[in-house]
């Protein structure tokens, strides 16, 4: 059994979907979670009930708002995780924004895209994972899990490009990061979802057809959030460290050449 009893984690886009399932999971291992949360306060706060919390905190649920999508914002939500314990030993960046931008379309589409896209799913992670480094370094170590895409091996649709780039960032910075900071013992690795089972890919099967998703997936379906979560718990763990640096794919074989 996996054993997080020592563990502060923060993870971000801890509201919903795959961040849902890595937050209750990590707490069910005995992590404290500083559950990270852009608009969804109300769904946020749920979780934090379920799993025993009063209001924004518990002895090991801590509720903290920030928009990644602005500039800063990731540096502001370090000073606010790291206030609560006094220390981080694990940073699980999941939060994402996944904006359409056509290439015929307009332009301001396409800017805003792409600016908003980077900002978020690169820019705040890199923030992240620079404060964590430093923090890391006067603990004698830590662990850093990047949640990347499927998408930054085999590319998207047009209109998600930005989309694509970014989770292949995530990919490169992981991988530098693995490399740079091992000697401090910093582990550092990145998980390479495909599609997975949250509202919204459930949303999209919905109104395209569940062949829309699953025709390129061997396995027939998509992941379940909790293959995620339990990853995410088991590179936590410390139980792989030569594996640092690694991305780990969870798409039930869906690749191509």
């Amino acid at each position: 059994m996996i054993d997080l009893a020592n563990q502060t984690i923060l993870v971000t886009g801890g509201s919903r979907g795959i961040g849902k399932a890595i937050v209750e999971t990590l707490h069910r291992a005995g992590a404290s979670v500083v559950l990270h949360y852009s608009q969804g306060r109300t769904e946020a706060e749920a979780i934090a009930a379920g799993l025993g919390a009063d209001g924004v905190s518990s002895n090991r649920v801590y509720l903290v708002q920030a928009d990644l999508s602005q500039p800063g914002a990731a540096r502001d939500l370090w000073a606010k995780a790291l206030s609560w314990r006094g220390s981080i030993t694990t940073v699980v960046n999941n939060a994402a924004t996944m904006p359409a931008a056509p290439i015929e379309g307009d332009w301001d589409t396409w800017a805003d895209a792409w600016q908003q896209t980077l900002q978020v799913n690169l820019i705040a992670v890199a923030d992240l994972c620079r404060e964590a480094v430093l923090h890391f370094q006067t603990q004698g170590g830590g662990t850093l899990v990047n949640i990347a895409s499927r998408a930054a091996f085999r590319g998207d649709g047009p209109e998600f490009s930005a989309y694509a780039a970014s989770k292949g960032g995530v990919i490169s910075l992981t991988r530098t990061l693995a490399k740079g900071f091992a000697k401090d013992g910093i582990l550092a690795y990145a998980i390479a979802p495909g599609f997975v089972r949250t509202d919204r890919i459930k949303q999209v099967m919905a109104e395209r057809g569940a062949e829309y998703v699953t025709r390129d997936i061997p396995m027939g379906a998509p992941a379940d959030p909790q293959d995620i979560a339990n990853l995410v718990a088991f590179l936590a763990a410390g139980l792989a460290p030569h594996a640092t640096g690694a991305t780990f794919d969870v798409n039930g074989a869906s690749y191509f050449h």
